[in-house]
């Protein structure tokens, strides 16, 4: 289940994306379709409706997208960012001017569906993994350009957790840093000679020796990148509560328990969010 705790994304980051991807659709001359077909007077009532088992992420992008064609509409949400829905379940009921909803439905479930597809997959992976252990699934910067916080958000209402947000907020030595620097204990050091003191140090290790280097200089968090289950719980008793353990590569909803069982703390997947499928939410007039 979602953190009870989710609160949606202020609107302040979230309508400049929303607005960006109406402009888009709108183009030169608006929706001429439309306009030609329907009547300014003319008013609809609506439902968006998912036509499959999944969990919703996105009603808030979705509500701005019908508020800015027109703050007149009326967009009620039934089920918020983190609901678990069925085939018919309605998500946000809608009532205003025909020619406002219609025009903002494909840019709301563009939005909707793909982030009801992020906080699915999200969620399939949470489940799978925890009779295994404690890790927490958690996400990457594999994201849609753009979509960033949008999708992290997505990650939460799926109960997943965030890692960080960009370059600034975090040091994640990978391998290309280490071998510009000459090794694990040389790139550490840089970073930390580098960084204020309130920075976290992520290294990613590929074998248990490179492990054992990073834990002799202080390294906060180690990604322990494609190991088998067995390695990552040989590298967890290694670490022994000395720095967070990270699990990565390649890892589904089949291999996520045994990862999980190893002990790791996280278990970071990138499809989450750059290859999940969405989810067919649809809008119908009620």
């Amino acid at each position: 289940m979602p953190d009870a705790t989710l609160l949606p994304l202020p609107r302040l980051l979230v309508e400049p994306i929303v607005r960006a991807a109406l402009l888009e659709d709108l183009g030169r001359a608006g929706d001429i379709t439309t306009d030609a077909i329907v009547p300014a007077t003319d008013r609809l009532s609506g439902v968006i409706a998912s036509r499959q088992d999944g969990v919703i992420a996105g009603v808030d992008t979705a509500a701005i997208a019908f508020g800015l064609i027109d703050p007149a509409v009326s967009v009620t949400v039934e089920r918020g960012d983190g609901a678990h829905v069925a085939p018919g379940d309605t998500v946000i009921r809608l009532d205003g001017p025909a020619r406002a909803i219609l025009t903002a439905e494909r840019v709301a479930l563009n939005l909707l569906c793909r982030l009801s597809g992020v906080a699915t997959a999200t969620a399939a992976l949470v489940e799978a993994a925890r009779p295994h252990g404690h890790a927490k699934i958690v996400c990457t910067r594999k994201t849609t350009p753009g979509l960033r916080a949008l999708e992290k958000h997505a990650v939460r209402a799926g109960g997943g957790s965030n890692h960080r947000f960009g370059l600034d907020d975090a040091v994640l030595i990978k391998d290309n840093h280490v071998a510009v620097a000459g090794g694990i204990v040389p790139a550490i050091e840089r970073a930390r000679a580098h960084t204020g003191h309130l920075v976290k140090i992520e290294i990613e290790v590929d074998t248990l020796a490179q492990l054992e280097q990073a834990l002799s200089v202080g390294a906060d968090a180690v990604l322990l990148d494609n190991m088998t289950p067995e390695t990552l719980a040989e590298a967890v008793r290694l670490v022994d509560g000395r720095a967070i353990t990270e699990a990565s590569g390649r890892i589904n909803r089949d291999t996520v328990g045994a990862v999980a069982a190893s002990g790791v703390d996280l278990i970071s997947v990138g499809w989450i969010t750059h290859s999940a499928a969405i989810i067919d939410l649809g809008l119908d007039a009620a």
